[in-house]
């Protein structure tokens, strides 16, 4: 941090009265950790450290097994937090004034640490900068609000409204199903305009108790950035009143699941021109390539969209699977493909990336779907022709569980080489290591229609 950063950050403590500090990083789950330090202690010089191996830590808790992680470094090497000056936040909810602020993270030697996720969409985006490239997104992400549930076997409920009741039936875009949840929901609307976060619209999904919020469209860091912050703010509204939010991708067997999609467009660094629509306001040549690059890659980029066993429910078609797609194909105004690109002005043209679960850890959903493009911007990959009708007994389809896909990203070599070799490998052997603990648990499905019966 420069000199005059500092000192805006000293003075935006001051505004704002900050005592306390929360230094934040993301983890390759999503899960945030970091430290707390008194605001003084921060100002004045306050380097707060963390070991590389929290990069390397399961959803679980645990590490992948020694074998399986040979080319890690055994020393556990410190790494330095390096704040963001763009990503500094109040805690609302907070009783003393306290900040969250994100950092980024580098070894006491000054190089950057390849594994941390928020550092694989900075190194994708400088591919993208150094050719007069920039990428815009505007994620769209669903979750769920349950009631409260102690017991892990037991199946999770809607929560119960203003009205006393639960809701039992679908109603998507219904005004009154979001109404009954309108004392949480100001809230969570007074805690986001705290932390300037740009929200868009609210709206009510497919799922009993499912809502969607969506972001205005932006540099794609700074999107990042403000997802993990709104997950983290509507998960403790929602205690606030009682209830869970969740962001898993199937948390109910019989409701849909819920999704993080990503709109994308690129424009010229210089110019500002949105680089996905030709002179004759059509979509461009970069356009198909950035589509056909996704067609090709996305399959092996799934385990960054869907990165957990229960991803995988979401993506089943099932009479409750609602809309989410099951191919990597593309389509004008179609909701049954991957790929859509919605109706639009040539300066607005885009492609909304439908695949990626609310589950997946926004910095590496979005860093894949860019570099899937990026690749297909490269290598002038054609896309297949677009998805007229249903899209959902044909097209490529995606892996149907996590093993195959952990495969199919162990075999690219080309999405290795540039979201980094040694992160690819730490990320296969912690989601390998999470799989294996998942068949570990023996679930309720196999004692009821197994135990007395095989």
């Amino acid at each position: 941090m420069s000199h005059s950063q500092h000192q805006e950050l000293s003075e935006w403590f001051n505004i704002h009265g900050i005592t306390e500090v929360e230094c934040l990083v993301t983890d390759l789950t999503g899960i945030i950790k970091g430290k707390i330090m008194p605001a003084k202690k921060y100002l004045n010089g306050g380097r707060p450290r963390l070991p590389d191996s929290i990069f390397i830590q399961t959803v679980t808790g645990g590490y992948p097994e020694d074998e399986d992680i040979h080319f890690w470094n055994a020393a556990e090497l410190d790494m330095q937090l390096v704040a963001d000056p763009n990503a500094v936040y109040l805690v609302p909810w907070a009783e003393d004034h306290t900040a969250q602020i994100i950092h980024d993270c580098y070894y006491l030697t000054g190089e950057p640490v390849e594994l941390s996720p928020r550092g694989v969409l900075k190194r994708v985006l400088e591919l993208f900068d150094a050719r007069g490239w920039k990428p815009v997104v505007a994620p769209e992400l669903e979750f769920y609000l349950v009631k409260t549930n102690t017991d892990s076997d037991y199946p999770l409920e809607p929560p119960i409204g203003r009205s006393g009741r639960q809701e039992s039936s679908r109603q998507s875009f219904s005004i009154d199903a979001v109404n009954e949840f309108d004392p949480l929901f100001e809230e969570m609307y007074d805690y986001c305009d705290a932390m300037g976060l740009d929200i868009d619209t609210l709206v009510h999904e497919e799922g009993a108790g499912q809502m969607e919020v969506n972001f205005q469209h932006g540099d794609p860091l700074m999107l990042a950035d403000q997802v993990v912050m709104f997950k983290r703010t509507l998960r403790e509204t929602a205690l606030r009143h009682g209830m869970y939010g969740t962001f898993m991708a199937k948390p109910m067997a019989n409701e849909p699941g819920s999704s993080m999609h990503v709109h994308q467009s690129l424009v010229d660094t210089r110019s500002g021109r949105n680089l996905f629509a030709g002179e004759d306001g059509q979509p461009s040549r970069l356009f198909q390539h950035y589509i056909g690059g996704q067609q090709r890659y996305l399959p092996a980029a799934m385990p960054f969209l869907a990165p957990n066993v229960n991803s995988y429910r979401r993506l089943m078609r099932t009479e409750t699977s609602g809309s989410a797609p099951i191919n990597t194909e593309w389509g004008f105004d179609n909701r049954t493909v991957g790929l859509r690109v919605p109706v639009s002005s040539p300066e607005a043209t885009r492609v909304e990336n439908r695949l990626a679960g609310a589950d997946a850890n926004s910095y590496l959903a979005i860093a894949a779907s860019l570099a899937c493009g990026y690749l297909g911007m490269l290598s002038q990959i054609d896309p297949r022709p677009p998805m007229v009708g249903s899209a959902w007994a044909a097209g490529d389809r995606l892996p149907d569980d996590i093993g195959p896909a952990l495969d199919g990203l162990q075999k690219c070599a080309a999405l290795a080489d540039l979201l980094g070799e040694r992160f690819v490998k730490s990320y296969l052997a912690v989601k390998r290591a999470e799989h294996k603990a998942y068949f570990g648990v023996i679930s309720s499905w196999e004692r009821e229609h197994l135990l007395l019966k095989v």
